[in-house]
């Protein structure tokens, strides 16, 4: 998606009940590991249920700049990778279009190759804070030779002797983590990567399953440290996508509240480190049966059945943020349905995603008459059971944004119009038809600046 585009306004209105059964996309986060460790291991990776959106496909495109061939065929892709160490220097930029993780995952995973990789993104991605893993790179010897206060364009060149890292990552934050240790594939000896509060694993997970050497070690406060060896043989694998949670926030919050819903969304990754606004939602009183339990590829799945509820408010405990930070925005539009209040605490990681989500959401619930207290590091939301609606939300490129306050407009008194719905293709390409086949109403908005 180009950004130099016209925006497109979209309307999202109360048509009635949602019922029937969705499947969202595949996982954002395991397929864009997908595409790299596809790319890295020695043979023919296969992947089912990736999730094709644009900031997944950006990442299989830096892939292929490395030298891993991708292609689709039916609903497979095939990824031919080049082994641990095998990458070659990118004779273009490396593109990342909206795609955040893909762009900082990719930092650590080429950083330390002793060739020139440049980095580059859209106009959402380049205002967003890189330090947090170029610190840990300039540690293990990497040369940050061009950047913008730590923003894209960003250049790299790893060390002739890169050395391994013992790391403490200074905040809650996956990227990060998984930034150290995929740099460390390619560093002879141990990387060490010490995490105080625990972040989704699926980075530790697909490195076991490939082949890497990775301990880790939980002490009595939870304290993780992980250790994986450098130079891994790493063989080809299949794998299959589960359905993104975060994904899944947006139709589960539709149903608990639009009166009269009864949705099943199918196939849902239910990994402990994801479950945060399920478990969330359940404590505030929805209706949410948790069905046909299974494991593939070493995550569990399960599908959820969801009927419309009467929510109430609740304190969400600031160790669970982690385990939920992209769902925060959704979660507020449940809050403005719930009776009472709803406190977040500790989401200071909202203001460096793709906008400043904790700002949009608060100017998004307060132009639909939902009361809301924005702080440095939290948001309160007053709920009175029901939303006035009839406000115009600035999304600022940000997917998340516009698909939480689309879900709000299905159940609020008068629609809610956002100003641009395009880079809803980053994450949920289907997401509009998928709703209007379960009764939800969209239409073109004219103006919704």
């Amino acid at each position: 998606m180009s950004h130099a585009l016209p925006p497109r306004p979209r309307a999202s209105h109360n048509g009635g009940a949602l019922k029937g059964t969705i499947r969202v996309p595949g996982d954002k986060s395991i397929s864009h590991r997908a595409m790299m460790f596809g790319a890295m291991a020695l043979g023919r990776t296969t992947v089912t249920g990736l999730l094709e959106g644009e900031d997944v496909l950006a990442t299989g495109r830096a892939m292929q700049a490395l030298g891993a061939k991708i292609e689709k065929t039916g609903d497979i892709w095939q990824i031919d990778g080049l082994g641990v160490g095998g990458f070659l220097a990118p004779e273009t930029d490396l593109d990342f279009g909206n795609a955040g993780t893909g762009a900082r995952l990719t930092m650590g995973l080429v950083g330390a190759y002793p060739f020139v990789s440049r980095f580059v993104g859209d106009a959402s991605l380049t205002a967003r804070p890189m330090k947090r893993v170029l610190d840990p790179l300039r540690a293990i010897g990497v040369e940050v030779v061009e950047h913008h206060d730590n923003r894209l364009p960003i250049a790299l060149k790893g060390p002739t002797d890169p050395v391994p890292v013992n790391y403490r990552v200074p905040m809650a934050s996956a990227q990060v983590k998984s930034c150290v240790l995929l740099a460390g594939l390619v560093i002879p000896g141990t990387t060490t990567v010490v995490e105080p509060i625990m972040t989704r694993d699926h980075t530790e997970k697909m490195l076991a399953g490939f082949g890497a050497d990775i301990s880790i070690d939980t002490d009595a406060d939870g304290v993780r440290t992980i250790r994986v060896e450098g130079l891994p043989d790493f063989k080809a694998q299949t794998l299959i996508v589960p359905g993104d949670p975060s994904s899944a926030g947006f139709p589960l919050v539709a149903a608990l509240i639009v009166p009269g819903s009864e949705v099943v969304i199918e196939n849902v990754l239910m990994n402990p480190t994801r479950t945060g606004l399920i478990e969330t939602l359940l404590e505030m009183g929805g209706d949410i049966a948790i069905e046909n339990r299974r494991t593939s590829g070493g995550e569990d799945i399960a599908d959820l059945r969801v009927k419309h509820s009467r929510l109430k408010g609740v304190r969400v405990p600031l160790e669970r943020a982690p385990s939920m930070i992209d769902e925060y925005p959704v979660l507020a539009v449940a809050a403005a349905f719930a009776e009472g209040v709803t406190e977040m605490p500790g989401i200071d990681e909202l203001r460096v995603k793709e906008s400043d989500r904790l700002a949009a959401v608060a100017r998004g619930l307060e132009a639909n008459g939902v009361a809301c207290e924005e702080g440095h590091d939290y948001l309160t939301v007053t709920g009175k059971g029901s939303v006035p609606g009839g406000g115009s939300v600035k999304t600022h490129l940000d997917h998340r944004i516009a698909m939480s306050f689309l879900v709000m407009g299905m159940a609020s008194d008068t629609p809610v119009n956002v100003d641009d719905d395009r880079m809803i293709a980053t994450s949920f390409p289907s997401f509009q038809s998928d709703f209007v086949r379960l009764g939800a109403g969209f239409s073109n908005v004219e103006d919704a600046a």
